[in-house]
C-alpha cells in the first residue's frame, strides 16, 4: 500500500508481502517511519478532538488504539536484534515523544487515563482501528491481529427460512433476478491508481470549514408519490425527487426529527425498490411498520420476529431489526432485493462485527445482481465527528471497498484532475463524496418546514415474558369489569328493569367509575395504576435506548418519566453504554437539584437529564436540548405540555421534538389517544396550547371505559373481528 500523499515504489509493495508472511520483525527500517507517522497522526486527531471539548466514543477508541500500537511498537523495536544500538535508541525516542504527546492529552479526560492501564477491556473497535492504522502503514496485520474467522457450520448453524418465504420460492420459480440486466461499473484508466485514497478522503471531512456544504444538490419538491391525505415537508420531498430523477444510493443524516423513515419509504417508490429490505434497531421495528403502512399504503408490509414463523413471505416491505439479521441474512439474499434501508446506520461502523458483516454482504449480494438498486444508510450523528465510523456506511453504498474508492468515486476524483499532493484535493475530494449522495438537513435549516414544537409517537412492542404478563394482565381486568357489567345487567333483568339491546353504555361508563373507585382505594388486583406503571417499567430500556441513540446523533436530550422504578432503569441503561446523565427528582434537596440542573446545561459531556415528570415537569429551564423522551404517559395533556415547555422556551433556537413512547396493542396506545383528544391534536401539536381539557380522572375513566367496551364488542363480534386499541396516528409528517 502506497503511503498517503505519494506514488507507491517497488520498495513500499515489496514490505506488506513479506509482512503477509509472518516476517514482521525482519522488514526494513523504513517501516519504522511509517508506523510513527501514522501514530503521530492520530495523536494530533484526538488532541484535537479534546480540545474541541467533545470527547466521543470514536475519540476514545482512537484513543485506545494509538495506546495499542504504541505499546507493541516499542515491544517491537527493543526485540528488534537486526537494528543497531544507535537506530534503536533513535526509534525509541520518536516513539517516546509520541507516547508523551497522547499522555498529555489523556489529562483533559479522566475516563482516557483509565484506558492506559494494563488492565483496562480493549474494545473490538479499537482492535479494529488498529488493524486499520498498520493497514495505512503499508502493514498487513499478522494472522493472530485478525479477528477469527467464523466457521462456516456456526456462522450457518441458526439460519433459518419461514415456510411463507419457500411457499413464495415455489408458487414462483422465476422471481429470482436477471442477472444479464445488470450493468457492472466501468472504470476509467486513472492517475490516482498509485495512491491511497480513502485516508485523504476521510480527511477532506475534518479538513473542511464551518461554511462546507454537507449535503448533494437536490432537486425542486415533488408530490408525485405521496399517498392521498398525506403531505411531506419540502426538504422531504425534496429527496424523494433526487430519487425519481434516477439517483440510487444515499447516507441520509438529517438530524432526528426530519423525517428520515418518510423519506426512504417514498424513495423506495420512486425509485421501484421492490422488494426493499429495512434493517432497523429493535426499538423502532413497529414504527417502520407502521409508517410504511400511512405511506406506502398499497404496498405490504411485514416485519421479521424472531424466526420469522409469522411473516408475509410475499410482501414489498421486510422489516428486520439488527439482532434477528444474523438468522435471516441466507433467504434475504436470495429473496430478490432491488433495495435495501439500514436505519441508524452507525450500528455498522464497527466493520468486525457480525451485524456490519451481515449488512454489507447482503448489500454485496444486492448490487451483484440488480442493476442500479436503491441503498439507503440512515443516521442522525453529524458527518464532521467521528468520519471514520462512516467508511462501513460508504462500503455498504458501494462507494469503496476495504482498500480503495470503486469506479464511481474513483472516476470523480480523476476527473478533478488533483492528486493528494495538490493544495485544493481534499475540498474537491469531499465535494465528489457529497455528491455520490449525502443528505444532510438540521432543524434549524428546515426549521420553516416544520413546526415550533411537536409530539412523535414511538410505538414499541414489549416482546418475551413481560410483554406476555402484561398482555394477560389486561385481560385479566377486561374480564373482570366484564363480569361486573353482566351482574349489574342481571341484577337489572331479576329486578324487571328495562335493558337496552347490545351493549348498555351508560352502565359501561358506571362499572368503569366502580372500577376506578376501586383502584384508589384497594391494592388487590390489577387496576389501571398498576398496569401503567407496569407498562412503564417495561418500556424503561426501550426508551433509555432510544434517548441513548438521540444523545449520540443530535446532542442533548431531556428524559422524562413518572416513576422511580423507570428512572432508576433508564439510568442503568445509561451508565451501561458510557453515557453521562444528570438526575433531577423531587427528594432532592434545593443545592443538589441546582447543581443538577447547572451540569446538563453547562457541561458539554452530561448528555442526557433524566427527569421527574412532576417534580421537573415546572420551573426549570432545560432549552439547550431540543429533544425529549417521554417514557411514560401523562394522565393530563396539560401535565405533558410542561414537560415539553421546559426546553420550548424563550432561548430556544431550534424546533423541539418530544418523542412519546408508546406500547402498541396496550391500554397505553388508548391512553395516547385519549390525551391527543382532550387537548386537541392542532392545539397539542401545532401552537402549543396549554389548554385544559378534561381531568387526569376523566382519561382515567375513559380509558377503562374503552377497554370495557372492546371486551364487550369482541364477546359479540363474529370470527376474526377486533377491535382493540390502536397506536395513534402521528402528528406530523414522517416520524422517525
Amino acid at each position: 500500500m502506497a503511503r498517503r500523499g505519494q506514488p507507491q515504489t517497488r520498495a513500499r509493495r515489496n514490505a506488506p508481502r513479506q509482512l503477509r508472511h509472518g516476517r514482521r520483525d525482519d522488514v526494513n527500517a523504513n517501516v519504522t517511519p511509517d508506523v510513527y507517522a501514522v501514530l503521530a497522526r492520530a495523536v494530533r486527531e484526538v488532541d484535537a478532538a479534546l480540545r474541541g471539548g467533545r470527547v466521543t466514543p470514536a475519540t476514545r477508541t482512537k484513543f485506545q488504539a494509538v495506546a495499542l500500537l504504541l505499546r507493541e511498537e516499542r515491544a517491537r523495536v527493543r526485540a528488534d536484534e537486526d537494528s543497531s544500538d544507535t537506530r534503536r535508541a533513535e526509534r525509541l525516542k520518536r516513539l517516546d515523544g509520541v507516547a508523551t504527546n497522547l499522555a498529555k492529552s489523556a489529562v483533559r479526560d479522566s475516563g482516557l487515563m483509565a484506558l492506559l492501564a494494563e488492565d483496562a477491556v480493549v474494545s473490538d473497535e479499537a482492535r479494529s482501528v488498529k488493524r486499520d492504522m498498520l493497514r495505512t502503514a503499508g502493514i498487513e496485520p499478522s494472522a493472530d491481529e485478525l479477528p477469527p474467522a467464523e466457521p462456516e457450520a456456526a456462522a450457518t448453524e441458526h439460519r433459518v427460512v419461514p415456510r411463507s418465504v419457500v411457499s413464495r420460492q415455489l408458487a414462483n420459480p422465476f422471481l429470482a433476478p436477471d442477472a444479464a440486466a445488470v450493468r457492472p461499473s466501468e472504470r476509467r484508466p486513472t492517475r490516482l491508481a498509485t495512491w491511497e485514497l480513502i485516508g485523504p478522503l476521510l480527511s477532506s471531512f475534518e479538513r473542511a470549514g464551518s461554511g462546507a456544504t454537507a449535503c448533494m444538490a437536490l432537486p425542486a419538491p415533488t408530490s408525485r408519490f405521496t399517498p392521498l391525505g398525506m403531505e411531506l415537508m419540502p426538504h422531504q420531498a425534496r429527496l424523494v425527487a433526487a430519487a425519481a430523477a434516477g439517483h440510487r444510493t444515499f447516507l441520509l443524516a438529517d438530524e432526528p426529527g426530519l423525517g428520515k423513515t418518510a423519506q426512504a419509504l417514498l424513495a423506495a417508490e420512486a425509485a421501484k425498490a421492490y422488494p426493499l429490505l429495512v434493517v432497523v434497531p429493535n426499538v423502532v421495528k413497529t414504527n417502520w411498520a407502521r409508517e410504511a403502512a400511512m405511506w406506502t399504503p398499497h404496498r405490504s408490509a411485514t416485519v421479521v420476529h424472531g424466526n420469522g414463523d409469522s411473516i408475509d413471505g410475499f410482501a414489498d416491505i421486510v422489516v428486520v431489526n439488527y439482532e434477528v439479521l444474523d438468522r435471516h441474512v441466507g433467504w434475504l439474499g436470495d429473496f430478490g432485493l432491488r433495495g435495501m434501508v439500514v436505519d441508524e446506520a452507525h450500528f455498522i461502523k464497527n466493520k468486525s462485527s457480525q451485524r456490519s458483516r451481515n449488512v454489507l454482504a447482503l448489500s454485496e449480494r444486492i448490487r451483484s445482481f440488480t442493476a442500479r438498486p436503491l441503498l439507503m444508510a440512515l443516521t442522525g450523528t453529524p458527518l464532521i465527528n467521528d468520519i471514520d465510523d462512516f467508511r462501513a456506511i460508504w462500503q455498504f453504498l458501494g462507494w469503496i471497498d476495504e482498500r480503495k474508492p470503486l469506479a464511481e468515486l474513483m472516476n470523480a476524483l480523476d476527473e478533478t484532475g488533483l492528486t493528494p499532493a495538490d493544495p485544493g484535493f481534499y475540498a474537491a475530494a469531499r465535494q465528489s463524496v457529497v455528491d455520490l449522495g449525502i443528505v444532510r438537513r438540521r432543524k434549524v435549516d428546515v426549521a420553516a418546514d416544520i413546526p415550533a414544537r411537536r409530539i412523535a409517537d414511538l410505538p414499541v412492542e414489549l416482546d418475551g415474558a413481560v410483554g406476555r404478563s402484561i398482555r394477560a394482565a389486561e385481560r385479566e381486568l377486561a374480564r373482570r369489569m366484564v363480569a361486573r357489567y353482566e351482574d349489574a345487567l342481571a341484577l337489572r333483568r331479576s329486578g324487571g328493569d328495562a335493558v337496552a339491546e347490545g351493549i348498555d353504555h351508560d352502565l359501561v361508563r358506571q362499572v368503569a367509575r366502580w372500577e376506578q373507585k376501586d383502584a384508589t382505594t384497594s391494592s388487590a388486583g390489577e387496576n389501571v395504576f398498576s398496569m401503567m406503571r407496569r407498562i412503564g417499567a417495561a418500556k424503561a430500556g426501550l426508551a433509555a435506548d432510544y434517548a441513548v441513540q438521540l444523545a449520540r446523533s443530535a446532542g442533548k436530550v431531556v428524559f422524562f418519566a413518572k416513576h422511580i422504578d423507570v428512572m432508576d432503569a433508564a439510568e442503568e441503561t445509561f451508565a451501561q453504554q458510557g453515557v453521562r446523565f444528570s438526575s433531577i427528582r423531587g427528594d432532592q434537596t434545593p443545592a443538589v437539584r441546582q447543581r443538577n440542573i447547572d451540569a446538563f446545561v453547562n457541561d458539554p459531556e452530561v448528555a442526557i437529564a433524566v427527569c421527574s415528570l412532576t417534580a421537573a415537569g415546572v420551573g426549570i429551564n432545560l432549552q439547550v436540548a431540543s429533544d425529549l423522551v417521554l417514557a411514560e404517559l401523562s394522565w393530563t395533556a396539560a401535565e405533558q405540555t410542561q414537560a415539553i415547555d421546559r426546553s420550548h422556551r424563550i432561548g430556544q433556537t431550534q424546533p423541539v421534538t418530544a418523542w412519546r413512547i408508546i406500547a402498541a396493542q396496550t391500554i397505553d396506545a388508548r391512553i395516547a389517544e385519549l390525551l391527543d383528544s382532550k387537548a386537541g391534536l392542532a392545539a397539542q401539536a401545532l401552537d402549543g396550547s396549554e389548554e385544559e381539557v378534561g381531568s387526569s380522572a376523566d382519561v382515567q375513566h375513559e380509558a377503562l371505559v374503552a377497554l370495557l367496551t372492546d371486551a364487550l364488542s369482541d364477546a359479540v363480534a363474529p370470527a376474526g373481528a377486533h377491535s382493540g386499541a390502536t397506536v395513534a396516528e402521528p402528528l406530523w409528517s414522517g416520524a422517525d
